[in-house]
C-alpha cells in the first residue's frame, strides 16, 4: 500500500519514560505528559500501604491495578510490567523500578500521586538515578503554546529539552534576569548562544527580583509551563524551590517541573555550560534531520512530489578510471530511476580524464560524458574531484544535482532515491550527505564497519572544534550526496579532496543547520585507498577549515609555505624526505562566471 504522505519524527528529548500507576490516583496528566514527550513509556504499578497495615491487605487493591495497566496497555497508553508493588516504603521501592528499567525520566503526576507516596519527595528527587518530572494538569494532548521560564538554572537544559520535544507551534522562551546579583545568571549564557539558533524558539527577556509573579503573570497565554526546579546546589533536599512549588500551585496553565540528575553547572567559572547547550541544538537537528534511505523507497510518492513542485533532477557521476564498475553503476540507476520510474532527468559522466575505458563505456551506455578539464577552458586546468563536482553545475539542467562516486561495487537505486527524498520533502532541506558502514578489505578478509579513517581522525575531529554545530554530521566526506541548484550554485568549490567540506561549512553558515539532512544508505563497498593518499586527503581537509576560519575572522593564518606537504620514503635501507605540493585552491561560486548564467538562460522555457 502506498503512503499518504512522508512523515518525520519530532525532535525525542528522551527515549524511555516510566510512569507509576499508583493506587487511587489519576495517572492521565502523566502519562499524556510522557506520550507526548517519549517514545516508549514504561507503566509499573504500585499500591501504598500505610504502616499500621499488613501487607497482605494490599492485595484486592493490586489485581484493581492489574486490572489497569492491561486496560492502558490495550488502549496504547504504554508497555505494562506485570508485578504490582505493594509496599509499605513506596519511594524505595520507585527507586528500584528505576534501576530495573533504566528509563531516562520519571514522570510523577502532582500533588494526588506524590500525596499518595507519602513524605520522602524532597530527598528521593535529590538522589534519583534519572531525570525526574512533576506534572500538574490539565495537559492538553498537543501543547500549542509553550512557556519555558528560563533563569540560568541547573536544570534548565532539561526543561528546554522537554519543551521542545512537545512539538508546539510557539514556544517562548522567558529570560528572568535578577535585578541584583547578574553573576547568578551566568549559566545562562550557554543557552543564550543557541536559542537563535533553534527554529520555532523565540526570546524574551525581563528584569525581575519576583520572578513567581513574573511566570505567573505570563502564564495565562500558554498552554503548558515547563520549568526547573530549584535553583540550589544540586546537593539541596529542597528539591522543588518557591517558584516551582508556587506555579505547581497557582499557574493556570499545566505546568511540567523537571529536574535533571546531571544538572548544568551552576559555577559561572565552568565553560561546560556552552558545551551542554550546543548538543540541543545538534542533538535536535539530528533526530528531526537524520533519514533512513527505506523512507524514501516509495518511488511514485517521491516522483508525485517532484511533479507537484515542478522540479526536474539531474545525477552526475563523477569517474576517474573506474571501467570495472561504472557500466553497474549506470545501468543499475538507468533502469530503476529513469526507465521503470522516471525520477531522473538526466545522467551524465564527468571523467577526469581516465586512461582506462571508463569514458568508452559510459558513451556506448548512451550517458553524455565530459572530461571536466576540457569544460571552461578560459580558467585554466585543475585535477581534482572537486573541480569535477564543480564543473557539473555547467553542464546538468536539473533544479537538483545529485551526485554519487563510480567505484561502488554494490550499487543500489537507494544510493540516489535516498539523498533525494529529504530534498523533495522539505522545501528548508538544501543539502543532504548520505552516511553508511563502510567495510574495508584487508588481507583478503572483509571486515565490516572499518574504513573512514580520515572521516573519524581528522573531519570530524575538526568540525566539532571549530564547527560544533556539524558535529551530528556522521560522514562529511561520503561522496553520495545531493544539493538545490539554487543553493549549489551560490557557494565555492575546492576543487580537490576538500569539496565535501567546504559545502557543508558554507551551506551551514549561509542558511543555518536546519538547511542540511542526512541520510542512512545502509552499507557501501567501495574501493580503499592507500594510508598516503588518506594523509594527503587529510592534509587538504586541515587546510579548507583553516581557510574558512581565516574568512570568519578576517586574518591570515596559512601562507605559501604551508601547502607542501613532506612525505616520509625509505629506499635501500635509507629514509629521505619527498616533498609535494598539496593545495587545496577554490572555484569561485558558479553563478558569478558568465558562460554559467548564459548556459542557464538558454535552457530556460
Amino acid at each position: 500500500m502506498r503512503r499518504a504522505s512522508l512523515r518525520r519524527p519530532v525532535f525525542p528529548a528522551l527515549r524511555r519514560i516510566l510512569v507509576p500507576v499508583i493506587h487511587g490516583c489519576d495517572s492521565a496528566p502523566a502519562l499524556l505528559a510522557a506520550r507526548t514527550i517519549a517514545p516508549e513509556v514504561i507503566l509499573v504499578g504500585f499500591v501504598p500501604i500505610r504502616g499500621d497495615e499488613a501487607l497482605s491487605a494490599g492485595a484486592a487493591r493490586a489485581r484493581e491495578v492489574r486490572q489497569t495497566l492491561r486496560r492502558l496497555a490495550e488502549g496504547g497508553a504504554g508497555r505494562a510490567r506485570a508485578r504490582v508493588r505493594v509496599t509499605s516504603m513506596p519511594w524505595s521501592e520507585i527507586r528500584e523500578a528505576l534501576d530495573d528499567e533504566q528509563p531516562d525520566l520519571l514522570m510523577l503526576e502532582w500533588p494526588f500521586q506524590v500525596e499518595a507516596l507519602g513524605a520522602g519527595l524532597e530527598t528521593f528527587l535529590a538522589q534519583s538515578s534519572c531525570d525526574s518530572a512533576l506534572v500538574r494538569g490539565p495537559v492538553p494532548e498537543r501543547p500549542a503554546k509553550v512557556l519555558v521560564p528560563l533563569r540560568g538554572g541547573p536544570h534548565a537544559e532539561l526543561a528546554l529539552r522537554l519543551a521542545l520535544s512537545l512539538n508546539p507551534a510557539e514556544l517562548l522562551v522567558l529570560h528572568l534576569n535578577p535585578a541584583t546579583d547578574e553573576s547568578r545568571d551566568a549559566p545562562f549564557l550557554g543557552l543564550k548562544q543557541i536559542l537563535p539558533r533553534l527554529p520555532g524558539v523565540r526570546l524574551k527577556e525581563e528584569t525581575t527580583d519576583d520572578p513567581s509573579a513574573t511566570i505567573l503573570a505570563a502564564s495565562g497565554d500558554f498552554d503548558m509551563v515547563v520549568i526547573g526546579t530549584t535553583a540550589r546546589p544540586h546537593d539541596s533536599q529542597a528539591a522543588l524551590g518557591p517558584v516551582a512549588t508556587r506555579l505547581l500551585q497557582d499557574s493556570p496553565a499545566a505546568v511540567l517541573a523537571v529536574r535533571a540528575r546531571h544538572p548544568m553547572p551552576a559555577s559561572p567559572a565552568d565553560e561546560t555550560a556552552g558545551v551542554r547547550a550546543i548538543s540541543i541544538l545538534v542533538d535536535k537537528w539530528f533526530a528531526e534531520n537524520t533519514y533512513q534511505a527505506d523512507e524514501f523507497s516509495d518511488l511514485q510518492l517521491l516522483l508525485d512530489l517532484k511533479a507537484r513542485q515542478g522540479l526536474t533532477i539531474s545525477l552526475a557521476l563523477p569517474a576517474l578510471n573506474e571501467e570495472t564498475t561504472v557500466a553497474n553503476v549506470i545501468r543499475i540507476l538507468r533502469r530503476s530511476l529513469m526507465e521503470r520510474v522516471p525520477l531522473l532527468d538526466e545522467i551524465v559522466l564527468i571523467d577526469s580524464r581516465s586512461t582506462d575505458r571508463t569514458r568508452d563505456i559510459a558513451a556506448r551506455l548512451g550517458v553524455p560524458v565530459y572530461i571536466h578539464q576540457d569544460l571552461l577552458p578560459g580558467l585554466g586546468e585543475r585535477d581534482g574531484k572537486g573541480e569535477a563536482l564543480w564543473k557539473s553545475l555547467l553542464v546538468t539542467r536539473g533544479d537538483i544535482l545529485a551526485w554519487v562516486d563510480t567505484d561502488i561495487v554494490n550499487m543500489d537505486p537507494r544510493f540516489v532515491y535516498g539523498i533525494l527524498g529529504p530534498l523533495l520533502q522539505d522545501p528548508r532541506v538544501q543539502l543532504v550527505k548520505g552516511f553508511y558502514r563502510r567495510p574495508l578489505k584487508v588481507g583478503g578478509r572483509v571486515q565490516a564497519g572499518a574504513g573512514g579513517r580520515v572521516t573519524e581522525l581528522t573531519a570530524r575531529p575538526l568540525l566539532n572544534l571549530f564547527y560544533p554545530e556539524l558535529s551530528g554530521i556522521i560522514q562529511p566526506l561520503s561522496g553520495e550526496y545531493a544539493g538545490r541548484r539554487s543553493m549549489l550554485e551560490l557557494v565555492p568549490f575546492f576543487s580537490g579532496y576538500a569539496v565535501e567540506t567546504g559545502l557543508l561549512i558554507d551551506v551551514f553558515e549561509r542558511s543555518g543547520l536546519e538547511a542540511i539532512a542526512q541520510v542512512d544508505l545502509l552499507e557501501r563497498v567501495h574501493h580503499n585507498q592507500p594510508l598516503e593518499a588518506l594523509s594527503k586527503m587529510s592534509f587538504a581537509i586541515i587546510q579548507a577549515v583553516i581557510r574558512k576560519l581565516e574568512r570568519r575572522y578576517g586574518q591570515s593564518i596559512l601562507y605559501d609555505v604551508n601547502k607542501t606537504m613532506k612525505l616520509i620514503r625509505r629506499e635501500h635501507g635509507e629514509y629521505f624526505l619527498e616533498v609535494e605540493e598539496v593545495v587545496e585552491r577554490e572555484r569561485p561560486p558558479m553563478i558569478t562566471l558568465t558562460d554559467y548564467r548564459e548556459r542557464q538562460k538558454a535552457k530556460s522555457p
